[in-house]
């Protein structure tokens, strides 16, 4: 009983833990809706019927849920799972939350895969990320870069943006080193200093010399627009909603997460830019 099983193994976060486990020597497994090409297990939160197979030998476990939404239903499908891992023999778990999940109520979506967590019986370690970095290069905001205009309702509001990269060092070593080091820990995962969108374009459009800038629009305006590209009405509110949070001044806060766990301060958002403009996150295709 020696794997490591890492949830969401193709995700932004899932993905870079599982490569830094690898190469690190440890046996790793990742698992995801749709099996990844490099040989992931197909594993589906809506589906514990077909669960056994995958925790089956795993002696830590990388968990999250990649859904947006908060419904109800939804809230109870990482408690669920805590119990199967426990039962099939996990005696690590690492918990990929979200910034101020801790000072929330109860009807919060990761409310209770938190205290499921707390609550299991064997090692835990609770990651409380904020805004990741890699929205702009890699998922959310990429195509509004690549279009020049971040139309989204934040306002002058400031976040820390955090880096995946440090995001995933901190997961592998919760999951993976000796000692009980970070068992017990609730890590604030943030960059080291808190930026508004406008500074972020300004940023980007520095490192890739292509014009990018911040619009501020209503949460009503937000919505409409993404509706009318594709995206789940109800995602699209929920998005919304995080994003008005960032207009209003919550998330604001430095935490010191990354220092905690690592004993380096986090990676910059410059840094991450400059990497990411490197690596032609935000060349056009073609």
């Amino acid at each position: 009983m020696n794997d490591i099983l890492v949830l969401g193994g193709t995700g932004t976060t899932g993905r870079r833990v599982a490569h830094r486990l690898a190469a690190l020597g440890h046996p790793v497994r990742t698992a995801s809706r749709t099996a990844s090409r490099a040989g992931g297990h197909r594993f589906d939160l809506d589906d514990p019927a077909g669960w056994a197979p995958v925790l089956d030998g795993v002696r830590a476990l990388y968990l999250l849920d990649p859904e947006l939404r908060p419904a109800t239903d939804r809230r109870e499908r990482l408690p669920l799972l805590v119990d199967h891992a426990v039962a099939a023999g996990a005696r690590r778990l690492v918990l990929l939350s979200a910034y101020g999940v801790g000072e929330a109520d109860d009807s919060h979506p990761l409310k209770a895969a938190e205290r499921a967590v707390q609550d299991s019986g064997v090692d835990w370690t609770i990651l409380r990320p904020g805004w990741f970095a890699q929205n702009f290069s890699e998922t959310f905001w990429r195509p509004a870069v690549l279009s020049g205009l971040l139309a989204l309702p934040t306002g002058d509001g400031r976040t820390p943006f955090v880096d995946a990269e440090d995001i995933a060092e901190v997961a592998a070593a919760a999951l993976a080193e000796d000692g009980d080091r970070h068992a017990g820990r609730a890590y604030q995962l943030t960059g080291p200093r808190a930026i508004d969108f406008a500074e972020a374009a300004a940023l980007i459009s520095a490192a890739t010399g292509r014009p990018v800038r911040h619009q501020d629009v209503t949460a009503e305006e937000f919505v409409a627009a993404a509706t009318a590209h594709g995206a789940p009405a109800q995602a699209a509110r929920r998005l919304a909603d995080l994003l008005t949070d960032v207009r209003e001044g919550r998330g604001a806060e430095v935490g010191d997460g990354v220092e905690q766990a690592l004993g380096r301060p986090p990676r910059t958002f410059e840094e991450h830019v400059a990497a990411a403009a490197a690596a032609g996150c935000w060349t056009p295709a073609g």
